[in-house]
């Protein structure tokens, strides 16, 4: 509050920032936060220009990169890490390979948690830092679970930029790959997104259902080739399941 006894312009931000946390639409946020329309539009409209909002195609706004990559670095004190990060640990032991855990925001996805391997290689990765949904395991994870229509519209927002030689650069190639994911309940990022790496990723599901995340094991190419591939498949897998009951997940129960 200033002196007259009005939120000042920084509590203003912050009221609408929290505001979006729960709601989307413009007149909704103005109404819960008690703030002229005008005021919120105006706040929103530099927010986006800063990347720390993101505005839908229907008009409606919700958190951005920019946000989420400030909470990343506090992702020691985050709800969502602290709650999956004893399944994380324990893949990482079982496995060996490095562990991400990215939670989508918008058109990417962020690394919330990171558990480094033991190998001698280490992944560039950190959290906080953004990631490509459609040349990454977590990515494609997350994309598989979504309705195909709005991986449609992603794919066009973001033009599927290629990274790599064997990144799924159109539309068409990258819903066919999801409809592989989708029947065997795990992704793969063969080289698509970094050269020698490869990553296997599942998708984490809230309470609700809707594909918030998803967690990876990640290591260099010659280390994870099929058949570990396929040994560590069932256990991220699983280890996503595990994240996801964490959550409130009720029908993501592991076995």
């Amino acid at each position: 509050m200033n002196r007259t006894g009005s939120p000042s312009a920084i509590a203003k931000v912050v009221a609408v920032a929290e505001a979006l946390t729960e709601h989307r639409r413009l007149s909704r946020v103005a109404q819960v936060t008690g703030l002229p329309i005008s005021t919120v539009h105006r706040i929103l409209r530099e927010l986006v220009s800063q990347g720390w909002v993101r505005e839908g195609e229907e008009r409606d706004y919700m958190l951005g990169p920019g946000l989420l990559r400030l909470a990343g670095c506090a992702a020691d004190d985050s709800d969502l890490a602290r709650a999956a990060r004893p399944a994380l640990r324990a893949l990482g032991e079982r496995s060996g390979f490095t562990i991400h855990f990215g939670a989508r925001q918008g058109d990417e996805a962020v690394y919330v948690d990171k558990f480094e391997g033991r190998g001698a290689y280490g992944m560039r990765s950190r959290v906080g830092a953004t990631l490509p949904l459609h040349s990454t395991a977590i990515g494609k994870a997350i994309l598989a679970a979504l309705p195909v229509d709005e991986v449609r519209r992603i794919a066009a927002r973001t033009g599927l930029p290629r990274r790599m030689p064997r990144t799924l650069a159109t539309t068409e190639a990258l819903l066919a790959n999801l409809a592989t994911v989708r029947a065997r309940g795990w992704a793969l990022d063969d080289e698509e997104n970094t050269a020698r790496v490869r990553c296997v990723g599942a998708v984490v599901v809230d309470h609700r259902g809707e594909p918030i995340g998803a967690v990876s094991v990640s290591g260099l190419s010659v280390d994870l080739g099929r058949v570990q591939v396929a040994r560590l498949a069932p256990m991220v897998v699983h280890t996503a399941r595990e994240v996801s009951a964490a959550l409130g997940a009720r029908s993501a129960r592991p076995a």
